[in-house]
């Protein structure tokens, strides 16, 4: 089994602008998400909605080493990662297809390979 990361990014402003019923049908699409998978053989291994970048911290070291801390995201876009998911799946082309439940004209989907250290010779 392979495990991927998918990964979730879209304008974090439009969630907190949500009405109820938007935020209802988009827990809809990952409960449906959740189901595709466990029908069709994906183990979700992990996953968690993160909070909104205006609570992040980022780390940095200057050319001297010194260690900076600031608060927010370091790139600025008004896409940021919202939220993922780590599956186990031997179907990478399965695994797309149930992805697309996610995908809608405000969030996109990225799946990535996670590398398995336990094989490095």
């Amino acid at each position: 089994m392979t495990e991927y990361v998918v990964l979730l990014t879209a304008d974090e402003n439009l969630w907190e602008k949500a009405s109820d019923e938007d935020k209802v049908a988009m827990f809809g699409r990952h409960e449906e998400f959740s189901r595709l998978l466990a029908e069709r053989g994906h183990t979700i291994t992990a996953g968690a909605e993160l909070t909104h970048t205006r609570q992040t911290k980022s780390i940095g070291r200057g050319a001297d080493g010194s260690v900076t801390v600031t608060d927010g995201p370091f790139a600025e876009s008004v896409e940021q990662l919202g939220g993922f998911y780590s599956v186990q799946s031997d179907d990478l082309d399965d695994l797309l297809d149930i992805c697309a439940v996610l995908a809608d004209g405000d969030t996109a989907v990225q799946v990535r390979p996670a590398v398995d250290h336990s094989e490095a010779g």
